[in-house]
């Protein structure tokens, strides 16, 4: 669980909602989808997280000001101001260092049930998926699937993503949040999730990107 305990709360918690591309057939019975594009749009995954994040309000909120005291830390042990951190910097304050690195195995212990529960959403879509995928594919008579990055370009109708969240959305509408005691992810499950938090954290920087934009507008005099 260590692999992904950095990324697990940054973004998506609340869930995203990602709007539906229009479903259009495949072209020449090509078709191209990703299982970490399906999931992140899928209904009962939004919802799940939106539920672990209520279930483990306090727990995010304890994250969000460890991370940011540590970010605060960081900050103070770079006396030169760069952005970086130098070996003399660092040991120039272990005092400091250590109530980093103390934050950071609190930050791992305190994040551990909430990278469980969204594994646990992940795996339980992950177990259909395939049937999600081939319910699509025999339906539109698609011959080829692909990855959308194994190609260079292809038109948008080529993207039957929608299609499968569809499917998916119909096979399984909720999902449980709280594992079973002594579950465990599979490797599958947790590379998966990996994939996941980082649309959702590119996704939540973009928004982020844009409200600061859109602030920045606003608050720009108006010429005559």
């Amino acid at each position: 669980m260590k692999t992904i305990t950095k990324t697990l709360v940054a973004a998506g918690l609340a869930g995203a909602t990602f709007a539906a591309m229009p479903a259009t057939a495949q072209v020449n019975g090509i078709a191209t989808s990703s299982p970490e594009a399906v999931i992140v749009r899928a209904a009962a995954r939004q919802t799940g997280y939106q539920q672990i994040g209520q279930t483990y309000s306090a727990q995010i909120q304890q994250l969000n000001q460890l991370r940011q005291q540590n970010q605060q830390a960081q900050q103070s042990l770079d006396t030169n101001g760069d952005g970086q951190l130098t070996e003399a910097e660092v040991n120039a304050n272990p005092s400091a260092v250590q109530q980093i690195q103390q934050r950071e195995q609190q930050i791992a212990q305190t994040s551990q049930p909430i990278v469980l529960a969204q594994a646990y959403v992940i795996e339980q879509l992950v177990n259909d998926y395939q049937n999600a995928q081939n319910q699509v594919i025999q339906s539109k008579g698609i011959q080829m699937m692909l990855s959308p990055d194994a190609i260079q370009y292809a038109p948008d109708n080529v993207d039957v993503t929608t299609d499968i969240v569809a499917a998916l959305d119909a096979r399984i509408p909720t999902v449980q949040t709280t594992p079973p005691a002594g579950w465990q992810p599979r490797q599958q499950t947790l590379q998966l999730q990996q994939a996941v938090q980082q649309i959702l954290l590119a996704a939540a920087q973009q928004q982020a990107a844009q409200q600061q934009q859109q602030q920045a507008t606003q608050q720009q005099p108006s010429g005559r």
